[in-house]
């Protein structure tokens, strides 16, 4: 499983104008062969901050839904972007 999970950082003025550009985004992940979740979250705390949070059955289920990553619309408002991906070798459920 992989876990692509981090944050950007806008302009607090230009969160809620980002966040409704990543909408067709999430739409076409979560429908997307190997996407068993995909959020795109304002943060309760940080005006400017917008958390991400992906969940994948595999890297090649990631590369088959990537692209070229954020659009220019979005490139313009990031201030600031930490995300990583982590492979995940085993699954506990805590539900």
């Amino acid at each position: 499983m992989m876990i692509i999970a981090g944050h950007v950082v806008v302009d607090p003025q230009q969160r809620e104008r980002y966040l409704a550009d990543c909408v067709g985004v999430i739409e076409l992940a979560r429908r997307a062969p190997g996407c068993l979740d995909f959020a795109v979250s304002a943060d309760l705390v940080d005006a400017g901050r917008v958390n991400i949070l992906e969940r994948w059955e595999s890297l090649s289920a990631v590369e088959a839904f990537r692209t070229g990553g954020p659009s220019d619309a979005q490139r313009a408002v990031m201030l600031a972007a930490s995300v990583a991906e982590y492979e995940i070798a085993d699954v506990r459920s805590l539900t």
